[in-house]
């Protein structure tokens, strides 16, 4: 009877992977009418699982025993109170990232060295969260309440210390949860050398702060031990085509120009010819020149704009932009787009999606 059963069951099961797997030949307008359900994603077996095993490795190294449950879902977060973490959809499978790529201009987290700085990133929320760490009264002293409003958008002080740098945009400075992620990111990745990096630096108090209590956790069990997913996209009914178009709604700025939109006016995706320039390694060549004399037209300090060329740059490599000018004509628009982006976080007017 068992070898029966196999030979009847066995096509079946061929017939749902080949069915389930149909879609990533589709092309992009047939591709965007199928519904999220249908798509049957899953991390096991794809560059997603590595990952996620290179994220469990790094914490086993610092001696933590917790591990976040991670889901797929339409974006990256990690709830309050749930100790895991929400991963986009769109990293499960190359066929949606290129979609992704083509109806919002980026893949966020996609590659491995981005990926790993947004879980690292995540898990600093979810540590927080299984071991209850905002209650603490030190953890509220050195990063602020938790309970504090969170903000839609947020001014930047690209000059100050106070914060850790790590995903972008001084992103430490936007609420106290998401500096104690950033400042955990900081600490948990492997072989960094934040004890020099942050010499003199007041932020260097919250990676001692992270480091002590990290070393109190060591083999500790977590207080909140909850599996549960938030808005997993196994059960989201909505078509990609009605994602996206949510998606596009919301991230649809009031600002007339976004700095997107400024380095596509300097920038181009288009490379003409072999020898044409990334422009992320023109803007690094001019590093220095550009910090001096943007910095003496501002009369502001160069260490703010470093700090706005080192974001330039990592925009230009996640849009993938070459230059479309002679260096010598490219260098004067680029002094120019860096002192409207440095003015803009000077007079305090520049906002979460500036950068």
């Amino acid at each position: 009877m068992a070898p029966a059963a196999r030979a009847r069951t066995t096509p079946r099961v061929r017939r749902d992977r080949k069915s389930a797997s149909s879609w990533t030949r589709l092309p992009d307008a047939q591709l965007l009418g199928q519904r999220l359900r249908d798509l049957k994603l899953r991390i096991a077996g794809t560059p997603l699982e590595h990952c996620i095993d290179k994220l469990y490795t790094e914490l086993e190294d610092k001696g933590l025993t917790f591990r976040p449950h991670c889901w797929l879902a339409e974006e990256w977060f990690s709830p309050d109170g749930v100790p895991g973490i929400a991963i986009p959809f769109y990293l499960s499978h190359r066929r949606l990232m290129r979609l992704e790529r083509r109806m919002m201009r980026e893949v966020e987290g996609g590659n491995e060295k981005w990926m790993m700085r947004i879980l690292r990133h995540e898990a600093g929320h979810a540590i927080d969260s299984a071991f209850r760490l905002r209650r603490r009264r030190r953890w509220r002293e050195i990063f602020g309440p938790a309970s504090r409003p969170y903000p839609d958008s947020y001014r930047p002080r690209p000059g100050s210390r106070r914060f850790v740098q790590h995903l972008g945009s001084w992103y430490a400075q936007s609420h106290p949860t998401e500096d104690f992620a950033e400042t955990f990111a900081v600490w948990l990745k492997p072989r960094a050398s934040w004890k020099r990096s942050y010499e003199r630096w007041p932020a260097l108090e919250k990676l001692r702060y992270v480091d002590e209590v990290m070393a109190e956790l060591k083999g500790a069990v977590p207080l909140v031990r909850t599996r549960v997913q938030i808005d997993p996209i196994s059960v989201e009914r909505r078509t990609l085509d009605q994602l996206y178009r949510s998606r596009r709604a919301h991230h649809v700025s009031d600002r007339p120009r976004t700095t997107d939109d400024q380095l596509l006016r300097v920038f181009t995706t288009e490379r003409a010819t072999a020898r044409r320039m990334r422009a992320a390694t023109l803007i690094r060549r001019l590093k220095l020149p550009l910090c001096r004399t943007v910095a003496r037209e501002l009369d502001t300090s160069e260490y703010l704009v470093h700090q706005v060329l080192r974001l330039l740059i990592e925009r230009c490599r996640t849009l993938g932009l070459y230059a479309r000018d002679p260096v010598r004509v490219a260098k004067h628009r680029i002094e120019r787009l860096v002192c409207r982006i440095a003015r803009l976080y000077l007079s305090g007017s520049a906002g979460r999606h500036v950068l």
